[in-house]
Formats: C-alpha cells, structure tokens, sequence
C-alpha cells in the first residue's frame, strides 16, 4: 500500500502538471501537462516551450565539431602528404591512426582528463583523434588516383614535385579527401555528444540529463542529425566550388 507521504508527493507532481520521476526542470512553461505525464512520444507544446535550452549546447556542440575537424584534417593532411612522399611511413602512420580510432570515447575522455583538465580542449583532442584515420587514408587514396598522365603533363611543364603536389596532385585528389572530411564530421557530430562527459557541453548535456523523457531524446537527438546533414552539404557544396572543372555542363 502507497503510503500518505508518497501519495502527497505524487499529488503534487500532477498537480504542477509534471510526471513522476522527472526533473522539476522539464516541467515548467507548458500546457501539454498531459503529454508530458504519460511521456509522450513527442510533446510538440513542450518542446515549444523549451525550445531555448537546447539553443546554446547545439551552438557549442557545432563549435566542438569544427574546431576539432578543422584540427584532424590539418594533422590528417600533413601525414598524407608526408606519407605519399615517403611510402615507407604509411604502414605505421596507418597503424597508429588506427589504434587511435578504437580507442572508446569515454574512456579517451577519461584518460586525457588528468592531463588536459576538465572542458572543452579535452573533447577537442579526442575527437580530433577519431578523424585522423578517416582522412588520412582517404587523402593516401586520392593522391595515389592521379592519373599519371596528369602528372606527366605537370612535369613536362617544368613544375618541380612541390608544384606538381599543390597545383596537380592535390587539386586531383579533392573529390576522396572531402569524402573522407564528410565521414569524419557525421561521425564527429554523434560522438561529440558524448564529450559532456569531458565537460565540454554540447547537445550530449541535455539529452543525458533525462535520457527517459521522450520528447527530450528525440529533440536533442533530431538536432544533432540536423546539424550532420547541415555539415555535410555545406562540404559538399564547398567540394562543387572548388572543383569547377568536375561539373557538368549543359550541352
């Protein structure tokens, strides 16, 4: 038998229209009191209401995305590019960038702690990691699809290796290294929301903080998938800007 004190809290719960269980916090400035009692699938008036808390983690999870592509793909580019000069490199630059990519999130987060501190920059160095192998090797294979012709002709300009690299190799090999850019920030958006676990915020804070309540799974969720494909066809789009010469032209 449910005793007095019990009843009188559940009473109370109901009567600020909010379900038992639930942070008093997801329970404030709605109408939908019912939806949110029976943890609805998608309460539409609540997450109306509270629309505003998810604003500030989407923004810092998009920011712990860029910086930490922006830091892998300059890492990532340098290896490749060092690696098609010195073949040798490859099988261990493979390897450790590998190694890296199965370490679990968590427990990266958890072992960069003690040196890099509690916040953002430990996220950043982690997810940073896991982009690594994903680039690297999608650059080896670009640079290793040029077409020979392609660099016969630059030779027979008199372009030195530097200049065959930047203005023939690379330029070549943008169509694999963007791809492997896209892979590298879809899978950075959904493991970045685990780098609350760090202290770096992000749209992992919410959506962990009542991991049951339906309606915050799927709005912290959805905007995360937002954000992937945002992030993907501004790659895309940049990929088509560069690469004037790969569009098809109406004849």
């Amino acid at each position: 038998m449910i005793s007095l004190a019990v009843k009188a809290a559940l009473l109370a719960a109901a009567g600020k229209g909010c379900a038992p269980g639930l942070p008093a916090g997801f329970c404030h400035h709605h109408a939908e009191t019912s939806c949110v009692a029976r943890n609805g699938f998608f309460c539409a008036a609540w997450a109306a209401d509270n629309f505003d808390r998810y604003v500030g983690p989407f923004f810092k999870h998009a920011l712990i995305v860029s910086v930490s592509v922006a830091v892998g793909f300059v890492l990532a580019l340098a290896l490749a590019v060092l690696s098609h000069r010195h073949r040798w490199l490859v099988p261990p630059l493979t390897g450790f960038t590998g190694v890296l990519y199965t370490v679990p999130s968590i427990a990266f987060f958890f072992l960069l702690l003690p040196i890099t501190g509690f916040g953002t920059d430990t996220a950043v160095i982690a997810l940073s990691a896991y982009t690594l192998q994903i680039i690297y090797r999608n650059t080896l294979a670009g640079l290793a699809n040029v077409p020979p012709e392609a660099k016969d002709a630059g030779r027979g300009m008199g372009m030195t290796d530097r200049q065959l690299l930047w203005r023939v190799e690379l330029p070549l090999a943008v169509p694999e290294i963007v791809a492997g850019l896209r892979i590298a920030t879809v899978s950075t958006v959904a493991i970045a929301t685990l780098a609350f676990f760090a202290g770096a915020g992000g749209l992992g804070d919410p959506l962990y903080k009542d991991i049951t309540f339906k309606t915050n799974v799927i709005l912290a969720g959805g905007l995360a998938i937002l954000m992937a494909i945002g992030f993907d066809a501004l790659l895309l789009g940049l990929q088509r800007a560069v690469t004037p010469w790969r569009r098809v032209r109406a004849t």
